[in-house]
């Protein structure tokens, strides 16, 4: 199993259109192998699921996503756990002990693409 999870300095990137890097782990046996940090740079808005898919990943941590993202995630078969807030390594774990705060109902809305910043706040987590 690989897990991403969308980083900024050692945190869940909150919007996952805007994630800079990824954070991918590793998983055998309900424990982490490795990890590795994948730069997004070179991978527009609309086709940081390719980054995913050539990575292997089959679920994703992440704060919050416009639908649009939600469905290319669902069409390349990616599990996804949305509205996590915290530090990426915490999230991860919580998540394989079946204990991680997530809100799989979360989703950005009115985004403003000049200049990639919300219209509505800086974070979709906090919605």
């Amino acid at each position: 199993m690989k897990i991403a999870v969308t980083y900024n300095n050692e945190l869940v990137e909150q919007h996952f259109g805007q994630a800079s890097e990824f954070k991918i782990y590793a998983v055998e046996d309900g424990k982490i192998t490795n990890q590795e940090i994948k730069s997004t740079t070179g991978y527009a808005h609309g086709t940081l699921v390719d980054l995913l898919t050539k990575s292997g990943v089959d679920t994703l941590i992440c704060g919050g996503l416009g639908n649009g993202a939600k469905t290319l995630i669902t069409q390349a078969n990616i599990k996804l756990v949305p509205g996590v807030t915290g530090k990426a390594d915490e999230a991860v774990e919580a998540y394989l002990k079946n204990n991680l705060d997530f809100d799989p109902d979360i989703s950005c809305a009115g985004h403003n693409h000049d200049g990639n910043h919300h219209s509505h706040g800086d974070s979709c987590a906090s919605h």
